[in-house]
């Protein structure tokens, strides 16, 4: 999901026009962006919303309440007989949070006989999540990747949202400890809607560090979120010439081998192969 789209489980309105939208994922939201007055009757919304057959080819995940609130189990028991494929936990911050909802998932899949089992996008918001990110991202196969949210993560301590270099060096760490489970890592939203120079800058450098998308709360970062997470038409090229010199050096025996001036080997060919994946997935590669 290069793009991910937030839409609040409370606006139903808004449900077709985001599944009509460019976006490669939506995210409904019955967390933060639903009042606690209002919680009920927008898992009541969404459910009704997500059992019919979804209208575009697009991921479905939806954000749930936390563990320690109330409507969590209430929202897993909704959502296990519709058509999400995707539960966003939020404030994950141990692997114990992931185990639990792995093994109330599976109960709720059984009784509700889900041909499909659900996974789960862990977000990393708090000091102690983004300590123990590499446990919860291996907590369980069911995690298919960690999310960032720096609001709860930096707000409460006072850290600056636009501090480059705290932004940066947090990215760099979650990342890895995404990398060393084998799961997908999101970049975190961008409240500054304003500012869509800020928001290509912090997509275009979260996939340099191997992002595989950013979080969207306005459908104006939809286009900035694909457009920074494909590779470009050199990064292609450059990948396919990796992949053919690899070919190359396997029936000639050899380990190692120049490219474009540049030592190759194993784990340079890996990454030529995943680039070019996602460029096939994206529709700049036929074959």
């Amino acid at each position: 999901m290069r793009s991910k789209l937030f839409v609040p489980g409370s606006r139903p309105e808004l449900f077709p026009k985001a599944m009509a939208s460019a976006a490669d994922g939506i995210s409904f939201d019955l967390e933060d962006a639903v009042a606690e007055s209002a919680k009920a009757d927008a898992r009541a919304q969404l459910a009704s919303y997500l059992s019919q057959p979804p209208s575009a080819s697009k991921q479905l995940l939806v954000r749930i309440n936390a563990q320690d609130s109330i409507h969590y189990l209430a929202d897993l028991k909704a959502l296990v007989a519709t058509h999400v494929q995707i539960i966003n936990l939020p404030k994950a911050e141990d692997p114990e949070q992931i185990l639990r909802l792995a093994d109330t998932l599976q109960q709720l899949e059984q009784r509700a006989g889900r041909r499909v089992p659900l996974t789960i996008l862990a977000n990393i918001e708090s000091p102690r999540g983004l300590r123990q990110a590499a446990a919860i991202a291996a907590a369980h196969p069911r995690v298919m990747g960690l999310q960032l949210g720096f609001a709860d993560l930096l707000e409460p301590l006072g850290i600056d949202r636009h501090a480059v270099n705290v932004i940066q060096q947090i990215q760099l760490s979650v990342r890895l400890a995404a990398g060393e489970a084998g799961v997908a890592a999101y970049d975190a939203a961008y409240a500054a809607i304003n500012r869509p120079e800020g928001y290509r800058d912090e997509a275009v450098y979260a996939r340099r560090l191997g992002f595989a998308g950013k979080s969207c709360i306005h459908p104006s970062q939809i286009a900035l979120a694909n457009e920074a997470f494909v590779p470009n038409r050199d990064e292609i090229a450059k990948a396919q010439r990796i992949v053919a010199a690899a070919g190359d050096a396997a029936r000639a025996g050899v380990g190692a081998y120049q490219v474009d001036g540049q030592m190759v080997d194993a784990p340079f060919v890996r990454r030529a192969e995943m680039l070019l994946a996602q460029a096939r997935q994206a529709g700049l590669l036929t074959h």
